[in-house]
């Protein structure tokens, strides 16, 4: 996962995560990923592949602040160090920026566009604001609707806060009347920093260490509990399995479905073991995880190390293998 405009965004969406990482970079930073960081890292990235098609995902951050010109060089280099293999990208964006050329380029490439979008009006807008504090729904749909112009391939990434059960239907109908055929719902659960968040200037508390037995600490107020997203997931399934089935496609239920069939997890939070999906920052920085883009989990720089070297590494390996080996069993 790729973050070449690092934590810059346009919105100021009260849940965030990521928006306070800008603390933990120097002030005054520059978090456009330059050409040579680009370039290297995608030949590092290409040639470290030994399989037929090559996934690339892009997300910030908001990365359509890195202007459409960044990612036609993006395509450029991908074509110049794929050696005629294919290459696919998926984009994340809040979806305010899209207009015509903006989508021209992503149907022509074939990019695979997630979509944020929380729901009808009253409930996207509750948490995703502009700077200014003022939702961003009319925005966003406008975004929809150039995709389904430009038939651009599409999901919607919708966020579940602690309001969530109780608008899981209406949410899921909101989304299936926009024409949405895949939907993927992630949970917020955020905590409240503790000493060692304050320590490097975070209001959030970063991920507690696997090996720790410390208090996980109080929840953020929209943070959803893990029976509230089960029962909310519980009433989009009712709802889905009724006429659905085959024509909207939920990424958790289709996890769900692979792994009764004996399917490795398409997604690395099913996995045993994880590891493999770092995350680049804007500077070539790489970390374990985009959840975890803390100073503890830095694995080095693509301008220094190549990709294949820093996961494979003893910390990286350790990180991985700590989801199986140090999580509660239940």
């Amino acid at each position: 996962m790729t973050k070449p405009i690092g934590p810059l965004c346009n919105l100021d969406c009260k849940y965030c995560f990521y928006l306070e990482k800008e603390k933990l970079f120097p002030k005054n930073e520059n978090y456009w990923m330059n050409d040579e960081v680009l370039e290297t890292y995608i030949r590092n990235y290409t040639q470290s592949q030994n399989t037929p098609e090559i996934q690339f995902a892009w997300q910030g951050g908001e990365p359509t602040l890195m202007g459409l010109d960044f990612f036609r060089k993006v395509v450029e280099l991908q074509r110049q160090y794929s050696d005629g293999r294919s290459v696919h990208n998926a984009f994340q964006t809040n979806g305010t920026n899209l207009n015509d050329e903006w989508c021209e380029f992503f149907a022509c490439e074939k990019f695979l566009v997630g979509l944020s979008l929380d729901g009808p009006e009253h409930i996207h807008n509750r948490y995703r604001v502009d700077k200014g504090g003022a939702g961003s729904h009319e925005q966003v749909m406008a975004g929809l609707r150039m995709l389904k112009k430009w038939r651009v391939e599409f999901n919607t990434l919708s966020c579940v806060t602690h309001q969530s059960p109780d608008e899981a239907v209406e949410i899921y109908t909101f989304l299936k009347q926009q024409g949405v055929q895949f939907m993927q719902f992630i949970p917020i659960v955020e905590r409240v920093g503790d000493r060692a968040a304050h320590a490097i200037g975070l209001d959030l508390a970063a991920p507690p260490d696997l090996s720790s037995v410390d208090n996980p600490g109080a929840m953020m107020p929209w943070a959803i509990s893990s029976e509230g997203f089960g029962e909310f997931l519980i009433q989009i399934f009712d709802e889905w399995v009724k006429a659905d089935v085959g024509q909207v496609f939920v990424n958790l239920f289709d996890v769900a479905l692979g792994a009764w069939c004996g399917m490795e997890p398409g997604l690395c939070i099913f996995s045993r073991r994880c590891g493999q999906a770092v995350a680049i920052e804007h500077d070539g920085g790489v970390y374990s995880c985009d959840h975890y883009v803390y100073p503890s989990y830095f694995l080095g720089n693509v301008m220094e190390k190549s990709l294949e070297e820093m996961i494979c590494s003893p910390a990286q390996v350790k990180f991985g293998n700590d989801k199986w080996d140090a999580l509660p069993k239940y």
